[in-house]
């Protein structure tokens, strides 16, 4: 009985495949896959072995950061507004985009842990100019220079990776954030990023806008407070185009 063995269908054999000279043929290709081995790559070692900066690695490697930027669809519990009341149906989002709102929406709600007496929190979504803005008016962020970084607080820990109040371990956490990514993250995925505070302790006010994903930084705008700017009170605002 001659024996049957099925052939993967990618499998080619050549016009000129002689069963009998298959031990030739090895012999004979074993040159060509040298030269193969030895060819040389089109990329110089530069090209091949590179090295990137924290902000070009972010950029680069997204997913690893905020998770996927393309859109996702899956069933989610929202509220119907018609109705006023929770259903369940499927919703298209971007993980990433979620994630940078998450982390300035954490940012606003953790400082209710510094201040109780912090009453209000507004979210402002503008679909028309694509910005969103969160702003807080719990105790503001000290609007002082940070002797050992020669900058402002402000510009210090939304402007530079790696930094925050939250590296001390042997304080108990009761905030969000503790890699020192948080907000700078939704820095570097805007094209604008505002900081405004009020620091009512130094009677000073705040603003810097950063551009271009966090690659452009305009100088700090740092102004005295007026009467009515102090009597109004201390508060953080965040205002970013994705």
């Amino acid at each position: 009985m001659a024996a049957v063995m099925d052939i993967d269908s990618s499998f080619e054999i050549g016009e000129n495949y002689n069963p009998n000279q298959s031990s030739q043929n090895e012999t004979t290709n074993k040159p060509t896959a040298a030269k193969k081995a030895t060819k040389k790559s089109s990329k110089t070692i530069e090209e091949t072995y590179q090295k990137k900066t924290q902000l070009e690695h972010i950029l680069l490697r997204p997913d690893t950061y905020i998770g996927s930027t393309e859109p996702l669809t899956q069933p989610m519990f929202v509220l119907n507004a018609e109705t006023n009341r929770i259903a369940q149906r499927d919703v298209t989002y971007t993980p990433g985009l979620y994630k940078i709102f998450d982390e300035i929406v954490v940012n606003a709600a953790d400082n209710k842990q510094r201040d109780p007496n912090m009453d209000r929190m507004e979210v402002t979504v503008d679909a028309e100019s694509g910005t969103i803005s969160v702003l807080n008016n719990g105790k503001g962020i000290p609007v002082v220079m940070h002797k050992e970084h020669n900058c402002y607080v402000p510009t210090l820990i939304f402007g530079h990776l790696l930094t925050g109040s939250n590296f001390d371990d042997d304080e108990k956490k009761t905030t969000g954030g503790r890699n020192g990514y948080g907000a700078k993250l939704a820095n570097i995925f805007s094209t604008e990023f505002i900081v405004e505070c009020v620091d009512s302790n130094e009677g000073m006010k705040f603003k810097q806008v950063f551009r271009n994903n966090m690659h452009v930084k305009e100088d700090p705008k740092v102004k005295k407070c007026t009467a009515a700017e102090l009597k109004k009170g201390d508060y953080t605002k965040i205002t970013f185009k994705p």
